[in-house]
């Protein structure tokens, strides 16, 4: 009803020959296509009505695909082409190795290793379930006997390319030359130590491992001081009492306390008094 309301008044069209000729054949057609979904029917002659319209249908979609495509020529692909191809190929991979900026290599650590293990077992359980199911097979006692003739051929093959070697008795002499040896390589792998590592620092990489560490260490030192701070702050440390200190110590109570009361004005005060009244006396 609401779609009626919003079509307006339309002309009525009479239904033509033509008109009800191509409603049979789009409903053929459509019956047609319905049906080559269906299992099992009863096949319907193709016209030639039917062939035309199919051929029309078909026209006008290739037209309709060719308006939106513009006019192309096509090129055969020439050595040129394949080699430009391959440098496009070698730049992206380039550059896609300059973007990647520079790591920090990490140590391997025993979650990392645990992790890993997970994996190749995560990786071998799923490799063993995409595996179909096999037959076992007995080993019959012919193939233990090709199995033992393969390992005879294979140690004969092996000594084949051996040249006959002449034993020689252990003699004092080779001990000596030996422990000689032993002692020459002790010695020279001393001296290698002692020129390339001794004296000379390791060098660290400043991973962030190391980095959080050594800020814990300084939070932890920073908490220790003010810990011992703490501690002894309001303390005194006792010193030796001597005559020197106490004269120093009771010098400095007096200047405390001439500077406090102001008695050094008085004294100031009652000399310049002192003074005038000399001069008086003197001019009187």
């Amino acid at each position: 009803v609401l779609y009626k309301e919003n079509v307006g008044t339309g002309t009525p069209t009479p239904v033509t020959p033509e008109m009800e000729r191509v409603k049979r054949n789009q409903e053929i057609c459509s019956s047609v296509l319905y049906k080559e979904n269906i299992g099992k029917a009863t096949p319907t002659p193709v016209t030639p009505e039917m062939e035309r319209v199919k051929r029309n249908q078909e026209i006008i979609s290739s037209v309709l695909y060719k308006e939106n495509m513009g006019k192309v020529t096509p090129t055969p692909i020439t050595p040129e082409m394949e080699r430009v191809k391959r440098n496009q190929e070698i730049i992206s991979s380039v550059l896609y190795k300059e973007n990647v900026g520079q790591a920090t290599p990490t140590p391997v650590t025993p979650e990392m290793e645990r992790v890993k293990r997970n994996q190749e077992q995560i990786s071998s359980v799923a490799y063993r379930e995409g595996l179909g199911k096999a037959t076992p097979s007995p080993v019959t006692p012919e193939m233990e006997r090709v199995k033992r003739n393969q390992e005879q051929i294979s140690s004969v093959l092996y000594k084949e390319h051996m040249a006959k070697g002449t034993p020689t008795p252990l003699t004092p002499e080779m001990e000596r030359a030996k422990r000689n040896q032993e002692n020459i390589s002790s010695v020279l792998y001393s001296d290698s130590f002692r020129k390339q590592v001794q004296g000379k620092a390791a060098y660290v990489l400043d991973t962030p491992e190391l980095r959080r560490v050594r800020e814990t260490q300084k939070h932890i030192s920073t908490v220790k001081y003010h810990e011992d701070f703490e501690k002894s702050k309001g303390s005194f440390t006792p010193v030796v009492t001597d005559p020197i200190t106490e004269r120093v110590k009771k010098n400095m109570q007096d200047f405390s306390d001439i500077s406090y009361r102001g008695i050094q004005r008085r004294v100031v005060e009652m000399e310049r008094k002192r003074v005038d009244q000399d001069q008086e006396n003197l001019t009187g």
